[in-house]
């Protein structure tokens, strides 16, 4: 799978098909600090991410 992340930008590829969570852990990303968006879609740490995908990896950015 293609994982685009953002804060640097940068590229990164796993070899799927593995959960949300499983990702985020190999990329030593804490799952409370981004959104993973499919497509148009946000997806669950529990979704199933598969080799074909492209995912993109936000931080959490909140403010008044």
């Amino acid at each position: 799978m293609k994982i685009l992340l953002h804060h640097p930008p940068r590229e990164a590829a796993l070899k799927g098909p593995k959960k949300v969570l499983q990702v985020l852990r190999e990329l030593e990303i804490l799952p409370d600090t981004v959104l993973v968006i499919r497509g148009e879609e946000l997806i669950a740490e529990d979704e199933i991410v598969n080799d074909s995908d492209t995912i993109e990896v936000r931080p959490v950015i909140s403010g008044g």
